[in-house]
C-alpha cells in the first residue's frame, strides 16, 4: 500500500515537473514561439541572413552598406549614445572583453556599434568610441580597436530593418528607450550564428562565439541558460535573478529525487 502511494506521488510529481519544464523550455529554447508577445528584449533569429538594404553612416560621415562591411566574424551592438542606462555598462563590457581576449579586433573579428536612435549624429558616436577605447589597457588592442571597433548612425528605415532582422526589440519612452543588453554575432557571409546577452562576457565565451561564426556554425548559446536564470527588468533597465524559476525547478528536482530514493530504498527486515 505504501509503495503504491509513493509511486502515485512520484508519477504526479514527474508530470508536474516535466510539464513545467516544457513550458519554461519553450520560453528559453524557442523564443520565437512567443515572438509577437515580446515588446522589449531579443527574439533570436539564428541561421537567418541579414538583408542587403541596411544603410549606415560611418565615422567619416559616409554612407555605407552593412552587407559590404561584413567580411569577417562580426559582432553587432545596438545602443543609443545618449543612453542613461545599460548602454554604458554594455559598452564597458565589450571594451573589457576585447582587451582580455587573445583575438585581435580588425583581424580576427570586428565589432559594429550602431545607434538605433535616428536623431543621433556620428560625432556623438565618435566621442563615445574614444571614451571606451580609453578603458582598454592593452596598447596593441587599443590600436587594433581603432579600426576593428566601428561606430555608426542610421536612418529610421534602415534601423528598423536591422533591428527586425536581428530580433532586437525596444520601446521609445519619452526621449529615451527601453531595451535589453545584447550582442548579435554574424558569420562572414551575413548569417546570424549566436547571441551574447547581458552585461558581462567571458573571454572564452567571446572567442567561442567568434570562432564558430568564422565557420558559419550556429546553435543554442550559453545565454539561453542565463535567460532562464535571469529576467530583464525594463523599469530598472537591468537583469535580475529570477528566484521563482530557479527555486521552483530545484524544489521539483529534489522532490523527484526524494521519491525515487523512497521507492528504490529496500525495506528493513523486521528483527525477530
Amino acid at each position: 500500500m505504501r509503495n503504491q502511494l509513493i509511486i502515485k506521488l512520484l508519477i504526479v510529481t514527474v508530470l508536474l515537473f516535466w510539464g513545467g519544464k516544457a513550458i519554461l523550455a519553450q520560453e528559453v529554447i524557442n523564443p520565437s514561439a512567443s515572438a509577437d508577445d515580446v515588446e522589449i528584449g531579443v527574439v533570436e533569429h539564428l541561421d537567418d541572413f541579414l538583408p542587403d538594404s541596411i544603410s549606415l553612416i560611418n565615422e567619416a560621415g559616409e554612407q555605407v552598406w552593412l552587407a559590404d562591411l561584413i567580411d569577417k566574424p562580426t559582432i553587432i551592438n545596438f545602443v543609443y549614445y545618449r543612453c542613461p542606462g545599460i548602454c554604458s555598462p554594455l559598452m564597458e563590457a565589450v571594451a573589457g572583453v576585447m582587451d582580455k581576449s587573445e583575438l585581435i579586433p580588425g583581424k580576427d573579428y570586428q565589432v559594429l556599434t550602431i545607434s538605433f536612435d535616428p536623431t543621433e549624429t556620428i560625432d556623438l558616436g565618435i566621442r563615445k568610441k574614444n571614451n571606451y577605447l580609453n578603458l582598454m589597457n592593452n596598447a596593441d588592442k587599443v590600436e587594433a580597436a581603432k579600426t576593428g571597433w566601428k561606430y555608426f548612425v542610421s536612418d529610421t528605415a534602415s534601423i528598423l530593418r536591422a533591428t527586425t532582422a536581428t530580433g532586437f526589440k525596444y520601446k521609445k519612452t519619452g526621449n529615451d528607450y527601453l531595451h535589453a543588453a545584447s550582442l548579435t554575432v554574424v558569420s562572414p557571409d551575413g548569417k546570424i550564428t549566436r547571441y551574447l546577452n547581458g552585461l558581462y562576457f567571458l573571454p572564452f565565451e567571446w572567442k567561442m562565439a567568434i570562432v564558430e561564426a568564422s565557420k558559419g556554425q550556429s546553435g543554442p548559446t550559453l545565454n539561453k541558460v542565463l535567460r532562464f536564470c535571469y529576467s530583464y527588468d525594463p523599469q530598472g533597465q537591468t537583469y535580475v535573478l529570477n528566484v521563482t524559476k530557479i527555486g521552483g525547478t530545484l524544489i521539483m528536482f529534489f522532490a523527484v529525487v526524494l521519491l525515487l530514493v523512497l521507492v528504490i530504498k529496500p525495506k528493513r527486515k523486521k528483527s525477530i
